[in-house]
């Protein structure tokens, strides 16, 4: 046995299930997990002084985190670890044959290394650089002793939340990564839609300060006649709503080609190229790109070399990082009717910022399809090992990749642009989220959806499956 046998063997997994889970069970334990997620986030670290990382909500967002609780590191070491492994598999570097069950064991298990590896590594990375320091009038000593202390407890919510996506891929509706990025942001889009309280915690009646709920900016508005203060939390509204009923129906666009069982006549199946091919993985790419800039412009500034741009308390005010910080257009649209003339750099901003959104998510795509086994090629070779063929053509898989090339590089291209435009405008209408997380709720809810119903719309109850639209 090697070493590394040795240290999947020992590695800490929750046991399978014995037989088919019902959709009662797996709702329970999806249920369960989801309140323990929720509570640990609202644990703040101990001894914790500085949160620089608070200023970082996209990142926050697409990390399934709350910064500056138990939760701060989220499913951010989860997520590096599959794109690494991804990466490596897709590359040829590291090569794992998933379609055995041997094969599956094994990548899952060195998934788990990574991701350890991962939890630690960015528990100190995130403690050491000043992300989440101690305060700051500790004895040096002392100082040291509380930067152990976070990153122990770090580690420890990491642990947690391995354990927790470990535990609903095998006994819940969906993985951690997906539930709980989906629960952060259709809890931010709640709490502005919803919430009566200030920016501050205070409650926002008579306080003389708008609530964070638009819903109720919007009300006072509208009874205080004010129109420009109903406009924008209109368009705030709107654009979420907009924006979520594009992203289903962009999701809900496929190609399918027709295959047929080479050696059964008169039975085959529709293959599917969606429309958005490559999924939310570029958006992701490029957002976690763009927050890490900010981050790190923000860790040089502070640090006395502005390299990449100044700010302004948590507002990067000049350089590349306020380039690539969203602009709110609509709010410069409204000030231009208030004070009657029109700030033509934030036209310029907001060019530059659906530009490098845009070109960055069609690099990506381009570059995970390459990486990542999803090439016509790839797709080509997997249909072949699966017994299928294009019917009326010979069973060779250079016919099938002609085939897939056709479809492939467009999708790929045309799904990245549009993943990109819908995030940016997204950010650029002062929606109630950010673009990337309305994207990525959106695909996960959607997928989830086709998940129950393919598999579990006969154990429902019968209401619950009329509403999920079965008979």
């Amino acid at each position: 046995m090697s070493f590394l046998d040795a240290i999947l063997k020992v590695l800490p997994e929750v046991k399978k299930p014995e037989g088919r889970l019902d959709f009662k069970q797996k709702m329970k334990w999806t249920v369960l997990s989801l309140a323990a997620f929720f509570i640990l986030s609202s644990i703040p670290l101990f001894g914790l002084g500085a949160n620089q990382l608070s200023q970082f909500e996209q990142l926050s967002i697409i990390l399934g985190a709350s910064f500056g609780s138990l939760m701060s590191l989220g499913i951010g070491p989860i997520v590096t670890a599959s794109i690494v492994l991804q990466l490596l598999n897709g590359s040829g570097i590291w090569k794992f044959d998933t379609t055995t069950k041997e094969g599956r064991a094994k990548f899952h298990g060195i998934q788990r290394v990574f991701s350890i590896f991962f939890i630690i590594f960015e528990a100190m990375i995130y403690v050491l650089m000043g992300g989440l320091a101690p305060e700051a009038i500790l004895s040096p000593s002392q100082f040291a002793f509380m930067q152990f202390i976070l990153i122990l407890q770090l580690c420890v919510g990491g642990f947690l939340v391995l354990l927790m996506d470990d535990l609903l891929q095998k006994w819940g509706i969906t993985s951690g990564i997906s539930l709980f990025i989906a629960a952060g942001v259709a809890s931010q889009i709640f709490i502005r839609a919803f919430s009566p309280l200030t920016t501050a915690g205070a409650w926002a009646f008579g306080s003389g300060q708008p609530p964070v709920g638009q819903v109720w900016v919007l009300i006072n508005s509208l009874v205080s006649g004010n129109p420009f203060g109903a406009g924008l939390a209109l368009s705030a509204i709107l654009a979420t709503l907009i924006i979520f009923v594009v992203s289903v129906f962009a999701q809900a666009m496929k190609v399918e080609i027709p295959l047929s069982f080479g050696r059964i006549r008169g039975h085959g199946i529709r293959w599917p190229l969606h429309f958005m091919y490559t999924s939310n993985i570029p958006v992701i790419l490029v957002a976690a790109l763009m927050a890490n800039m900010q981050l790190w412009g923000s860790l040089l500034a502070r640090a006395g070399h502005p390299i990449l741009g100044t700010f302004s308390g948590n507002q990067p005010v000049t350089g590349l990082v306020a380039w690539l910080n969203s602009p709110n257009l609509v709010q410069g649209i409204f000030d231009a009717f208030r004070i009657g003339t029109f700030d033509w750099s934030i036209l310029s901003h907001t060019l530059t910022y659906m530009f490098f959104m845009i070109g960055g998510a069609i690099l990506f795509s381009i570059f995970w399809v390459q990486t990542s086994g999803m090439d016509a090629r790839s797709q080509a070779n997997q249909i072949m090992s699966s017994g299928l063929q294009i019917p009326g053509f010979r069973r060779d898989p250079r016919v099938v990749e002609q085939l897939l090339k056709r479809y492939i590089f467009p999708l790929t291209i045309m799904g990245g642009a549009a993943v990109g435009f819908l995030a940016a405008s997204a950010d650029l209408l002062g929606a109630l989220s950010r673009g990337t997380g309305i994207l990525l709720t959106v695909m996960i809810i959607y997928r989830i959806y086709e998940e129950i119903a393919k598999q579990h719309m006969m154990d429902m109850n019968p209401a619950m499956r009329k509403l999920m639209g079965g008979k």
